[in-house]
């Protein structure tokens, strides 16, 4: 089993050990394109893997703060209350890089980056980019990819 996800077509598309597509799903990359750099905002590319799956059995819309959930629940009223705010909500992939010097150690490196695959609110737009770095998914999406990948599993994130 492996993730593809495409900047591009801004999608992640979940494949089998053969290479047969096992579910499919829109997501919102960085507004700022692709790039490995610390600091950049942007989303790295290159082999990576699902190194931590956090959040497993949390409400819908729980929110997170480094990796913890904070014990809110994200609604309108409170995205009305903390504007510009980058939600991370209901399940986290997090993802590491598997190439020394382009996507791992040093400057480049995904994981210390804090990318992740991890939801956001559904009033949140898919297909196009929009987050800081992180592959954005509806709730509902993230909880059925969480649910399908074990750790370790292989993605491939291509420009």
């Amino acid at each position: 089993m492996r993730i593809e996800i495409s900047i591009p077509r801004q999608d992640l598309a979940l494949l089998d050990d053969a290479g047969g597509e096992l579910c499919r799903f829109r997501v919102s990359t960085a507004k700022n394109g692709a790039g490995e750099k610390n600091g950049s905002f942007c989303t790295p590319r290159g082999e990576h893997i699902v190194r931590a799956k956090i959040g497993s059995g949390a409400a819908p819309n729980t929110i997170f703060v480094r990796r913890r959930p904070t014990g809110e629940i994200w609604s309108p009223e409170l995205a009305a209350k903390n504007p510009g705010r980058d939600w991370i909500l209901t399940r986290i992939l997090w993802l590491s890089g598997c190439n020394p010097g382009f996507n791992r150690m040093g400057d480049v490196d995904t994981m210390r980056r804090y990318i992740y695959i991890h939801g956001s609110p559904d009033t949140a737009t898919m297909g196009e980019s929009g987050s800081i770095g992180c592959i954005r998914m509806h709730n509902r999406d993230i909880i059925d990819l969480f649910d399908l990948v074990p750790p370790y599993t292989p993605v491939q994130i291509s420009s």
